[in-house]
């Protein structure tokens, strides 16, 4: 398969499963094109024109040729220098390596990742949130990540994987996307009554089986395995964490569990004063759940051979 191909597919797969449903992500993809014709020319020289086609920002080609054949990937969470250089030293041991694959964003994907951020309002109004209301909150939000993104040396492994010849790609929310509904389905499906029993559900899963033998399985940080869980949202999707302020309006939507990747100590004291409960399933598990559904997609078009590092380990689910 091309490496513009699986891109495309990459991409595609991500509209299909992203949980704002796949005529919202058009809308997003249209007002990307009216924004780009009411540019004036000299403007329109500097607009990324991956964002017509493509509505995740954290999703790019970050090098090699459009053309190139990819049999052989090598997979991982945070492919960073130290990896290109391991698929350097793969590649010196007589291991072809077509193409180095990340989860997380690098290069300008994570330098412009936070406006995937804006996704979450539409996720969170589906959760029964005023639209206007997670708008404004994000606002502030997306404004803050990207304060933090700034001062950031984003292009290091993407320059050491130019200077060694490596094909390199992101693909950070379509592999949320993948892990969000597939949890968020298998919870409805299952309708858990406690906190224990939405673990149980997680620990069926090989991944966060995996994780937990590794001291990192899912953990119930705010409640306990008897309290009843309620209306459950999977959070995983949307760049990062969203605003704190939002909890409040969550609790009054009538959301009693949260289920995380992770989150940080300002949320964590914010979401414990609302009464509801928050189960972290585990970060780097559920980056590996959502990035093997995603290749599971992919290589029902063709298979690969994937190398795995990172803290991911490659599981085929049916």
């Amino acid at each position: 398969m091309k490496l513009k191909t699986l891109y495309e597919f990459v991409v595609k797969y991500g509209m299909e499963v992203d949980p704002r449903g796949k005529e919202t992500v058009l809308k997003t993809l249209e007002r990307a094109k009216k924004e780009y014709s009411a540019l004036k020319e000299e403007e329109k020289k500097r607009f990324d024109l991956e964002k017509l086609t493509n509505p995740y920002a954290d999703t790019r080609i970050l090098n090699g040729d459009h053309q190139k054949e990819i049999k052989t990937i090598l997979a991982g969470i945070d492919m960073e220098v130290g990896e290109v250089l391991l698929a350097d030293r793969l590649r010196e041991k007589g291991k072809n390596i077509d193409l180095i694959m990340a989860h997380h964003p690098e290069g300008y994907a994570l330098a412009g990742f936070y406006e995937v951020m804006r996704m979450q309002a539409d996720i969170l109004n589906k959760m029964g949130v005023s639209i206007t209301v997670a708008e404004d909150l994000l606002g502030e939000r997306i404004k803050e990540v990207e304060r933090k993104v700034l001062p950031l040396n984003h292009t290091r492994a993407v320059d050491v994987a130019k200077l060694l010849d490596f094909a390199f790609i992101c693909v950070h929310t379509p592999s949320d996307n993948c892990v969000t509904g597939f949890l968020q389905k298998l919870i409805d499906k299952k309708k858990p009554e406690s906190l224990g029993d939405i673990v149980e559900i997680l620990r069926e899963i090989p991944e966060y089986q995996w994780a937990e033998k590794n001291n990192a399985g899912p953990k119930i940080l705010i409640g306990d395995k008897n309290k009843r869980a309620g209306k459950v949202f999977v959070e995983m999707t949307g760049g990062t964490e969203g605003s704190k302020e939002i909890f409040n309006r969550l609790a009054q939507a009538g959301v009693g569990t949260l289920v995380c990747m992770h989150l940080s100590e300002e949320h964590f004291q914010k979401v414990k004063t609302e009464h509801i409960n928050v189960i972290i399933a585990g970060h780097i598990a559920s980056d590996s759940l959502g990035l093997n559904l995603l290749l599971d997609a992919l290589e029902k078009k063709e298979k690969f051979e994937v190398i795995t590092c990172s803290g991911f380990q490659r599981i085929r689910h049916k």
